[in-house]
């Protein structure tokens, strides 16, 4: 039982000493939007820069994280997640999927993400949606996965 202890605490050390940052929930109605200021009402739309050691860069529209990003590079070691539209779960830019619709959006935008083809499928807010690339939301984000 000791022996696996050990083991599950060197993986742990091993993810915390990698610094790949986890994402943290805005609290709903009290964190704003880095780029546009607005409250975060709703986590279906929601996205973040996190960094270890570092507070999270809340986004309450995926429009607002991709203007941003235009303007602003994210640090080498941050890692940009998404909420998945329909589960709400964090996800990796960089694996999602992304989907402009017309659903209505905090700052009406329609891009929505999607952890990958079976979620989009699943949600009827993505059914009459268009794909669009990562690259095109995450315009400054041109490095590989760490």
């Amino acid at each position: 039982m000791t022996r696996w202890v050990v083991i599950a605490a060197m993986v742990i050390g091993s993810a915390c000493a990698a610094g790949r940052a986890a994402p943290l929930d805005p609290v709903m109605g009290d964190d704003a939007c880095a780029h546009c200021r607005m409250t975060i009402v709703s986590r279906a739309t929601a996205a973040q820069i996190a960094r270890s050691g570092d507070e999270p860069v809340f986004f309450d529209d995926l429009g607002c994280l991709r203007d941003y990003l235009l303007h602003q590079r994210a640090p080498d070691d941050a890692v940009i997640y998404v909420a998945d539209h329909r589960s709400g779960a964090w996800v990796d830019a960089r694996d999602a999927r992304f989907t402009k619709t017309d659903t209505a959006t905090p700052m009406a935008s329609g891009l929505l993400a999607h952890a990958d083809e079976a979620s989009r499928g699943a949600d009827p807010s993505a059914a009459a949606g268009t794909p669009v690339a990562a690259r095109d939301v995450l315009k400054s984000l041109e490095r590989s996965h760490p």
